[in-house]
């Protein structure tokens, strides 16, 4: 079986162009995290029962694997996730005749829950936005790079992997290698624009020292930013900021996302400029604050209007 998943691993990698993430989060969904908790990767259980050979495999065991992970308390959406896993690898298997049949193809997922992004209020993205001193280099970068993922809705993966090359100053916009290798073309604003120039002029240079590349982003030793620093530098802004919550990259893309929505953005727009495949993805951020709500109602529906007009007198 290790060996047959290997094979699948570089299926992935060299026809289907899937990302790390991808093959990082397919690779412990099959074969399972053996640094830390449980064990809870479907090789894992199969192991557990005894069961060493793909072909062995049906319905009754995916069932008994779905209710071993619920008793284990994992998230529907984790479960969801590592079915989706399963399906793929017996898609794979049944594409190079290892099997003859997909005997999991029909295989229900557990109803996940409808959980609304969470995302900071214009208060505390301003407050967030001014926590570094920008008399540093480093406080000139990390304004930077937070302006830019919470300007353009970039995905973490997406800010880490940005060069040089890909920034237009002059047109506000930024070229984005996004998810399956789908370029698109992400806009900023002024705010983010100045950010971004008084990085370029004054901060990139200082921390690049006497090495030369095209990170945009870059560490004290002039190497490429890695994801993991930019949550470290997340929470410390959000400290100091006095945020209450825990504030994470995907929470500025978020954020982005619901107070163009809220500023009255067409939802077609936000999709684009997400680089979502799916409207549907995209909609579950047309939720809205009471505020634009009401502001909406009042000017919208005519009763609602007079009411207004009345109180008024």
């Amino acid at each position: 079986m290790q060996e047959i998943f290997d094979r699948y691993i570089n299926y992935l990698r060299a026809e289907r162009n899937a990302s790390p993430y991808t093959i990082r989060n397919y690779s412990n969904d099959l074969l399972g995290n053996y640094k830390r908790g449980s064990e809870k990767g479907f090789f894992q259980f199969l192991k557990l029962r005894g069961i060493n050979s793909v072909d062995r495999v049906d319905k009754n065991i995916l069932r008994d694997y779905l209710s071993f992970l619920i008793n284990l308390g994992i998230a529907k959406g984790s479960i969801t996730r590592k079915l989706s896993a399963i399906r793929s690898f017996y898609r794979y298997l049944l594409r190079e005749g290892i099997l003859n049949s997909n005997p999991i193809e029909q295989a229900s997922s557990p109803r996940r829950e409808k959980r609304l992004p969470s995302f900071l209020t214009i208060e505390e993205t301003v407050n967030l936005l001014k926590a570094p001193d920008i008399r540093t280099s480093q406080g000139l970068r990390d304004r930077c790079l937070m302006e830019l993922i919470y300007a353009a809705g970039l995905r973490l993966s997406e800010l880490v992997k940005l060069n040089l090359m890909q920034v237009d100053l002059d047109t506000y916009e930024i070229r984005v290698l996004g998810k399956g290798s789908k370029e698109r073309i992400v806009l900023i604003g002024e705010p983010a624009a100045k950010a971004l120039s008084d990085y370029l002029e004054n901060g990139r240079s200082l921390l690049l020292g006497n090495k030369a590349n095209n990170d945009l982003f870059i560490n004290n030793k002039g190497n490429r930013l890695s994801e993991r620093m930019v949550q470290k530098i997340l929470n410390k802004y959000a400290k100091r900021a006095g945020i209450d919550k825990r504030v994470y990259p995907h929470l500025l893309r978020h954020t982005f996302a619901t107070h163009l929505l809220d500023g009255g953005a067409d939802l077609r727009v936000v999709q684009e400029l997400l680089g979502h495949s799916n409207l549907a993805t995209t909609q579950i951020y047309t939720h809205v604050t009471q505020g634009r709500a009401r502001k909406v109602y009042l000017s919208a529906h005519p009763m609602a209007k007079i009411e207004e007009d009345l109180d008024d007198r």
